[in-house]
């Protein structure tokens, strides 16, 4: 039997994909949770194979909640459920460690078929959800490249000093980490901002985290 917790805040949703899984002779649900802290407890306590894993829910998201399941000894795969109005968030759950994604529309037939898949190892991506997945990938390289060209001609320390902004760090910060003066950091990051035409820092840390220069 393939053992499978459903999660999400509506429990009309968590009641319909049971009796949806529920009819499939080789699948149990063996239980259901509202919000991502009471899944790791449901999936600690049952051992699931398979998570379908809402990304969007009050307290602990589906994200937070991923990214806890993957550090577990023996982690189920979990399918992120999403309906697609926030597309940033279905790459941010791959990359913490989901096994794919589904649109909460899936045809029953073919959710039982991909929580099979999902059991198997395999990554699971519905059709529809692909097309998205692509359009949003394309979309952030887009941003990257741009990124990437507005960044090319800085000298070492002033990315150094570009990725510590990314990074959230006042001048003080930056100064003890590059052993530098707080009046040395405040004329790199002034010249920067209009090397890079960046209205302020927070402009300046976006741009490092498209660049690729930040990655947490």
């Amino acid at each position: 039997m393939i053992r499978v917790v459903v999660v999400d805040d509506e429990p009309m949703v968590c009641a319909h994909l049971r009796t949806i899984l529920g009819s499939a002779p080789d699948i149990d649900v063996v239980d259901t949770a509202q919000d991502g802290a009471a899944a790791v407890e449901a999936v600690v306590r049952h051992e699931p194979h398979v998570v379908l894993m809402d990304l969007r829910m009050p307290g602990v998201d589906g994200l937070t909640a991923i990214e806890r399941l993957s550090r577990l000894p023996n982690p189920p795969a979990v399918v992120a459920l999403t309906t697609f109005d926030a597309d940033q968030y279905v790459i941010r759950a791959l990359r913490a460690g989901a096994a794919g994604f589904l649109v909460k529309t899936t045809p029953p037939e073919d959710l039982i078929s991909l929580v099979r898949v999902a059991a198997d190892g395999h990554t699971v991506l519905s059709p529809a959800a692909t097309r998205r997945l692509v359009a949003a990938q394309v979309g952030e390289q887009a941003a990257r490249d741009r990124a990437l060209h507005r960044v090319r001609d800085l000298t070492e320390r002033e990315t150094e000093v570009l990725t510590a902004l990314g990074e959230g760090m006042s001048n003080a910060q930056i100064a003890t980490r590059l052993t530098l003066s707080e009046a040395t950091v405040k004329s790199y990051v002034s010249r920067m901002l209009v090397k890079l035409n960046c209205a302020n820092r927070t402009q300046a840390g976006l741009l490092a985290y498209h660049a690729g220069l930040v990655t947490r």
